[in-house]
């Protein structure tokens, strides 16, 4: 497959050219899209899990899980045990959501620079 005919989501190899500004613009939008289903859906499973354990309205189930995953903490205290397992489990995966979350946006990053640095050693040992 050719350089121009890729995808921008996927990485190009060592061997080839670096990625134009443009294309690494489209790859950073492709990431943080990626990034920001990934919080949508972690804080859709909050509100419902809020909702079903604690009975919470929209609002308030919004918030709490909001909070949590924001990494600020449950504003309401929780009454039912369930609602207690499922804050404390929710609170967990939002952590790791969180540094999953990172490293999504950060990789396009640092591939580019990789890359770029990498592309300097083959130009210099020439």
């Amino acid at each position: 497959m050719s350089h121009s005919h890729r995808p921008a989501h996927l990485y190009e190899h060592r061997s080839q050219p670096l990625l134009s500004r443009a294309a690494f613009v489209w790859r950073l939008v492709w990431h943080a899209l990626v990034a920001a289903l990934l919080i949508a859906v972690v804080l859709v499973v909050g509100v419902v899990g809020y909702r079903g354990t604690e009975g919470m309205g929209w609002l308030d189930a919004l918030l709490n899980a909001s909070m949590i995953l924001g990494g600020m903490g449950p504003v309401d205290t929780l009454q039912s045990s369930s609602g207690k397992l499922f804050a404390s489990f929710y609170a967990l995966t939002c952590g790791v959501v969180g540094m999953a979350v990172f490293g999504v946006l950060f990789a396009p990053v640092a591939h580019r620079l990789l890359h770029r640095f990498h592309l300097d050693d083959v130009d210099t040992s020439r």
